[in-house]
């Protein structure tokens, strides 16, 4: 029976999940709260399948996780947008890509690795962001300070 063994996998991605896309919901961002719960939701829901299918094959587990993966890996390359400027969506892709790992982990019942791994994204996601800023702030003082170089060539 698949139920009851695996309610708490199936809650704790719908959480951990959550947990990520609140941040990027309160971040602005298009993958926010539903999306991220939905990516980590369902790479649970596809490991426990798998669980369930491979039961003494073990190769197949291996087989439907490396699809989770490149499959996640398409949802996300949908994500990153080239502009004029430059790349965006880039913290996007990676956290899709990320989420559906820590839904992988909670189907195969590795609770401590998805909490670890969703408490480090977490982290980085808010933490990081305060520091990118600030760097990029330092950098455009940097830029603005920097002397415009005389051509002092001998060709007139």
């Amino acid at each position: 029976m698949v139920w009851p063994e695996n309610f708490l996998s199936i809650v704790s991605a719908v959480i951990l999940g959550g947990i990520i896309g609140l941040e990027r919901e309160l971040s602005g961002k298009a993958a926010g709260l539903r999306t991220n719960i939905l990516i980590c939701l369902g790479a649970a829901v596809f490991t426990i399948i798998s669980k369930e299918i491979a039961a003494g094959a073990g190769d197949t587990v291996a087989r439907i996780a490396a699809q989770i993966v490149t499959g996640v890996g398409f949802l996300g390359a949908g994500a990153i947008i080239q502009d004029r400027g430059g790349v965006h969506g880039l913290t996007t892709a990676a956290g899709i890509w990320l989420v559906a790992s820590i839904g992988m982990a909670c189907g195969a019942g590795l609770f401590n690795l998805a909490v670890i791994t969703t408490l480090i994204a977490v982290v980085v996601l808010i933490g990081l962001a305060h520091v990118g800023r600030s760097a990029e702030r330092h950098g455009e003082k940097l830029r603005a300070q920097k002397p415009v170089e005389k051509d002092n060539s001998p060709i007139p």
